[in-house]
């Protein structure tokens, strides 16, 4: 167990958060207790009575069998409250409606944690989009527009790789670090980033960081078919995407008195 400021973590805390992640994770796909215990190296008798006391307050749910658990309904509960606890979520999103309306595209809000960007608000284009934006989705920040534009405000020491290889989720996927470095210096240079098909097959996307934080924490994208993706329709979704980032900074700066969430 690690310790912070000569705070020892508490063990049956950390079994449960790991739990719930592992849970989390594995969405419709439910596990059985011998395949947590595995998984999560507890012993039997006590991820069982974790289980069930999960399961009794909502946090975990269970088949008609008692043998198969899933993420339960308080889960959301809490999610759900952390995107309305958030005074920048809240005042994003009329943007986001702004720019979607604009443009007939889907418009995302996430913020980088850790490796990954989480998204926190997705307004669809009316046309079908195969996209993996729902709300709460985790994407590897390498691999999409809006992990590009966030890891590009920070210098390449400070980025939270490795030289092993990247995650590739499509065959255009950066997966070096090299690769991915030569795309984060265009990023800086032309101010916003670039996503052909590096997410989803037949999806390109921009993305542009929010620098009401430093570095920026949150980024804004538009996802696009690459079908209907021409040269001026390009550069209206950029015209539009600045303007929308312009105008959400001018209405966010840093709040004074407030707490500092990082």
């Amino acid at each position: 167990m690690q310790e912070r400021r000569g705070v020892r973590g508490v063990k049956s805390a950390a079994r449960t958060v790991a739990l719930l992640e592992l849970l989390a994770e594995r969405g419709e796909e439910p596990s059985r207790l011998d395949q947590l215990t595995e998984d999560l190296g507890v012993p039997r008798s006590s991820m069982y009575q974790l289980l069930q006391t999960l399961v009794d307050s909502g946090w975990v749910r269970t088949d008609t069998t008692g043998s198969l658990y899933g993420i339960g309904i308080r889960a959301l509960l809490t999610g759900t409250g952390y995107l309305d606890g958030d005074r920048r979520i809240r005042l994003v999103r009329p943007y986001l409606d702004e720019a979607s309306d604009a443009l007939g595209e889907t418009i995302h809000l996430a913020r980088l944690d850790g490796r990954d960007v989480v998204y926190l608000a997705t307004r669809e284009s009316h046309e079908y989009l195969r996209t993996l934006s729902r709300v709460g989705r985790r994407v590897p920040a390498h691999a999409g527009a809006l992990g590009k534009a966030l890891l590009a405000e920070r210098t390449d020491d400070e980025l939270p790789f490795d030289d092993g290889p990247l995650a590739a989720l499509t065959e255009n996927t950066h997966t070096s670090r090299a690769a991915l470095l030569a795309d984060l210096a265009g990023v800086r240079e032309r101010g916003y980033s670039v996503d052909r098909e590096e997410t989803v097959p037949g999806i390109a996307g921009f993305g542009f960081p929010l620098r009401y934080d430093t570095p920026a924490v949150d980024a804004i994208s538009c996802s696009i078919p690459v079908a209907r993706l021409t040269p001026e329709h390009e550069a209206r979704v950029i015209a539009v995407m600045r303007d929308t980032r312009a105008r959400i900074e001018s209405r966010l700066p840093p709040a004074p008195g407030g707490p500092d969430w990082r």
